[in-house]
């Protein structure tokens, strides 16, 4: 989810690693207290993990899946209201004309919902040995970008590595993207459940700029909060102008579709 840039210097961030259980009521019942709880201590932005009202799996995707606006969506709407804040819904199953999407919701501090995302890459791995899933045996792939204006240049991935490409990949990607995009990096993992069907990493992060981790959680459910400031973005990218030596003459990169 790409946050495009406008006005507000510094602000606060929360990630919220929530610890998902069978019980749907209850997963979307404690993810709006802690984001009452993140709101309380002065984030702005507050995100939430994939597939945050459902364990992950290909199994429980049909059974946990739900329209948008739905019970879910509607929670959140409400939360991020009451809180005053933009709340990044993570994810959750969504159900449309018959298909299954792997769907995030933003709104914002009025209640409105301001874009829905359907996860264009679906996560599909065969490592021998480790591990094998494949989201496509359920899920539809999106056919659209989706971004919203607030006040920053950030960028939010929900996300639910595992026990495999996490500790290869969580933080290494996000530094990567955080340098060579000279942007601040936020990664919102589900908590770790080790008697799960698919284990999730958990370690959310938030990295700068300059790819320092400026704040990452361990395993377990809680709340990650950073001050995100836009000054310092700003004398990064003047220290090194990467923007101003793109070779548009040589390469671009096009939208296929709005």
């Amino acid at each position: 989810m790409v946050l495009p840039g406008r006005a507000m210097a510094t602000f606060r961030l929360a990630l919220i690693q929530l610890q998902v259980s069978s019980v749907k009521s209850d997963n979307v019942t404690r993810a709006c207290g802690l984001v009452r709880e993140a709101a309380a201590q002065g984030a702005k932005i507050v995100s939430l993990p994939e597939c945050f009202n459902s364990p992950y799996g290909t199994k429980y995707f049909p059974e946990y899946a739900e329209k948008i606006p739905g019970e879910s969506t509607q929670k959140l709407s409400e939360v991020a209201k009451e809180c005053g804040i933009y709340l990044i819904g993570g994810s959750i199953p969504e159900e449309d004309a018959g298909k299954l999407y792997n769907t995030c919701t933003v709104f914002g501090p009025d209640g409105t919902l301001l874009v829905k995302y359907r996860k264009l890459h679906l996560f599909d791995i065969d490592v021998p040995g480790k591990i094998t899933f494949q989201e496509s045996e359920t899920l539809s792939p999106g056919d659209s970008f989706s971004t919203f204006d607030t006040c920053c240049q950030l960028l939010v991935y929900p996300g639910a590595f595992n026990m495999t490409t996490g500790p290869a990949h969580w933080e290494l990607l996000q530094r990567g993207r955080a340098v060579d995009n000279q942007v601040y990096v936020a990664t919102a993992s589900p908590a770790r459940d080790d008697q799960a069907s698919y284990v999730a990493w958990g370690h959310s992060t938030i990295v700068s700029p300059w790819g320092d981790v400026l704040a990452k959680a361990g395993t377990g459910e809680t709340i990650v909060c950073s001050d995100i400031d836009l000054k310092k973005l700003a004398e990064i990218r003047q220290q090194i102008p990467i923007f101003s030596q793109k070779r548009s003459d040589l390469y671009a990169v096009e939208a296929k579709k709005p």
